[in-house]
């Protein structure tokens, strides 16, 4: 589905991307790992078109995406949900939806989709979304994402400050979502990442130092505490 090949990406004078070869495989939910400041972040924005990438490819389905504008990457099916969520504050749950409908209408199997995931947004249809709790507007900027059919998900620590029953919910959620979309997904929280992860990408310094399956990862301690500083076990 993805697959980037020698990426660099710039910010102002910092180098930040260092060579990123990453493969996310078509209908798998990618696991991408690292320390704080390894590049995840970074990593997806590039993806996403929001950084440019100063050299490299980014392969989507075929087409190199690096020099496209964020709208096109979205056209192509390509959704990212940022790690400070970017929910509009002053309009209702609904009206954040809408906004990501392509047609400014909702398909009705769609919307009922997102309330089977998060019943949430259904019991909050018109309260503004700055009402919500924490992990209601969390709920909301992942259905935000999926309120139209995509190819990718790039979601960024879904999970983080949330409480322990709205991460099952999550993990849950991210469970069906995978039977329809890939995603690849920045998490600091390791035993979501061992729950949900087919695949995964370590990064460090702004290059991917790991790749393979994550159920070999999260089976040999040793590499956890070789690429993360602390072996799974240690973050439940």
């Amino acid at each position: 589905m993805l697959a980037l090949s020698g990426v660099n990406t710039h910010i102002n004078l910092y180098h930040i991307l260092q060579g990123v070869d990453l493969v996310v495989p078509r209908g798998e939910l990618t696991m991408l790992l690292g320390r704080n400041g390894a590049g995840k972040t970074t990593t997806l924005r590039t993806i996403m078109g929001l950084w440019r990438a100063s050299a490299g490819r980014i392969d989507l389905g075929g087409a190199d995406i690096a020099g496209m504008a964020t709208p096109s990457v979205a056209q192509l099916g390509v959704a990212y949900v940022p790690e400070n969520m970017s929910i509009f504050a002053g309009l209702t749950v609904r009206e954040n939806l809408l906004l990501a409908a392509r047609e400014r209408s909702f398909d009705e199997s769609r919307l009922a989709r997102i309330f089977k995931l998060f019943p949430a947004m259904q019991k909050f249809w018109n309260s503004l979304a700055g009402n919500l709790s924490g992990g209601q507007k969390q709920m909301l900027a992942i259905s935000r994402a999926i309120v139209e059919p995509r190819r990718l998900l790039l979601i960024d620590e879904p999970t983080k400050g949330l409480a322990p029953a709205i991460i099952a919910n999550m993990i849950e959620a991210f469970r069906e979502l995978k039977l329809e979309t890939t995603i690849l997904l920045v998490e600091q929280n390791f035993n979501v990442a061992r729950e949900l992860g087919d695949s995964v990408a370590v990064m460090d310094s702004g290059r991917v130092v790991h790749s393979g399956r994550m159920a070999d990862l999260a089976r040999d301690e040793a590499l956890q505490t070789r690429l993360l500083g602390l072996s799974l076990d240690s973050h439940q």
